[in-house]
Order: structure tokens, then C-alpha cells, then sequence
């Protein structure tokens, strides 16, 4: 038995776990699209929010007053743009789309890559390339339908997604077990 193969079976149980719940919140994303794009928009917001006052905070620890000001501001712009994601979602989930629609190209064709680097006995390789394929499909339904596409596009997306990868790890999961 190879480390790879030793390595999925060890994994196997807290895979097939993951795979349910990756599931059941990708039926979430897909029951509330709206709910699930807004709540990425407001958590993106946040989370730069919080990095633009940790470089403010930063800022006092420079150890010269011009590179404190210059980390200052940079954290004040950086807290600016959090707040302009949160004050203006669309406009915000329109640069999102086109950045997700980046991401899912270069996920799709890493996931089918990584299906193809699997030994030809491995389970669950050919979800792992119907995944791929799906991730791909969708960056190209962002792509053409940008800028219409924003918000309700993520969540709807997301849920899709979460759906193709936790039907992967459960059956990856599975097969792990076996």
C-alpha cells in the first residue's frame, strides 16, 4: 500500500463528515442565493475592515513616523474599502463575480490535474473530474453573464459548488474506508 492510498484511508471517516456538511450548506446556498451572496459581500467587507485596522493599529509600531504614516493610511484605505464592500454589495459582488469566475477556471482545471495525478484504482477520481468540469462550466456562466451576474449569481454558484465538492469527499470518503 502506497502513503497516498494509506494516507486517504486514515482520512476517510472526517472526509465522508466534512462531505455531509460541505453538503447540507451548499442546499443552504442554493435555498437562500440572495442570503448566501450577501453574507459573502458582508463577510469579505469585514474581514478587510479588520485588516485595515490591524494596519492602523500597526501603524504605531512603524518605528519611524514616516513609515507610521504611510502604514496609517494604508490601513485607513484599507478600512475604507471594507466599508465600501459592505455599503455597496453590488457594485462590490460585481468585481467579486468576475474574480470568482478566475477562481472557478483555475479550480476546475486544478481538480481535473489532480484526477488525472490519482492511481488509475483510486475512488472517487471520476467525481473529482465531473467537479472539475462543473467548476469550469460555472466560471464560464460567471464570465458570459458578468456584469448581470452578481450577488444572487455567488450564492447560487456557492451552493452549487459546495454541493459538486461535498458529493467529491464523500465519495472520496467512501472509497477511503473501503
Amino acid at each position: 500500500m502506497n502513503t497516498h492510498s494509506s494516507d486517504l484511508q486514515k482520512a476517510g471517516s472526517s472526509m465522508k463528515v466534512m462531505g455531509v456538511l460541505t453538503i447540507i450548506f451548499g442546499i443552504l446556498a442554493l435555498a437562500a442565493p440572495w442570503i448566501a451572496g450577501q453574507s459573502v459581500m458582508w463577510l469579505i467587507g469585514v474581514l478587510v475592515m479588520a485588516g485595515g485596522l490591524t494596519r492602523m493599529f500597526w501603524a504605531f509600531k512603524a518605528g519611524s513616523l514616516g513609515k507610521g504614516i504611510l502604514v496609517f493610511l494604508i490601513g485607513v484605505l484599507t478600512l475604507l474599502a471594507g466599508i465600501a464592500v459592505i455599503s455597496h454589495p453590488v457594485m462590490s459582488s460585481a468585481i467579486l463575480t468576475m474574480i470568482l469566475a478566475i477562481y472557478f477556471f483555475v479550480d476546475g482545471f486544478t481538480e481535473i490535474m489532480a484526477a488525472f495525478s490519482l492511481p488509475g484504482d483510486q475512488g472517487g477520481k471520476g467525481w473529482l473530474i465531473f467537479d472539475g468540469v462543473i467548476t469550469i462550466a460555472l466560471g464560464v456562466m460567471l464570465f458570459v453573464g458578468f456584469p448581470i451576474a452578481g450577488t444572487l449569481a455567488i450564492g447560487v454558484f456557492l451552493g452549487i459548488k459546495l454541493l459538486f465538492v461535498g458529493m467529491t469527499m464523500l465519495t472520496v470518503g467512501s472509497a477511503a474506508k473501503a
